[in-house]
């Protein structure tokens, strides 16, 4: 392949960043703001250079794992724990606290000796008001109801 992007060199420099942040909320509201807030943070990953992976946006989606059964939700973790093995750094969104999944990926990362980098997009932006109007968006491609 000669039209590439990147080289595979410029490629192995760039850092693979594990996103942790909560998903499961309380409720369907809480769950809903927390999946808009993992895409600011897999955004803000890219607008760093780096190459983030958020497992539970991933598994999550419709026709892939269902989180409210249990089996599945497990296998999601373990899924996201195999992935995490491969990570430069496992980035902490933590406006929001700190969730159980999250504390299951901070010990991995520290018997890996990983780093880890707790981050904040409240320090950049208006998070409030930033995710009410990603609630309000269209998608950029019109998926109808597989992404919400």
């Amino acid at each position: 392949m000669t039209n590439r992007i990147l080289s595979l060199d410029e490629a192995k420099k760039i850092n693979r960043v594990y996103v942790e942040s909560p998903f499961k909320g309380a409720n369907w509201e809480e769950t809903r703001k927390n999946v808009l807030y993992a895409r600011l943070a897999v955004n803000d990953c890219l607008s760093k250079g780096e190459a983030p992976f958020a497992s539970h946006l991933f598994y999550t989606q419709t026709g892939i794992l269902d989180d409210t059964i249990e089996d599945e939700r497990t296998m999601g973790i373990l899924s996201g724990f195999a992935w995490g093995l491969s990570a430069d750094l496992r980035a902490l969104y933590v406006d929001f606290g700190i969730s159980r999944g999250m504390e299951y990926g901070i010990e991995q990362a520290q018997e890996l000796g990983q780093k880890i980098e707790e981050r904040k997009l409240a320090d950049t932006m208006d998070l409030n008001q930033t995710l009410y109007k990603m609630g309000e968006q269209k998608p950029f491609i019109d998926l109808g109801k597989l992404l919400f």
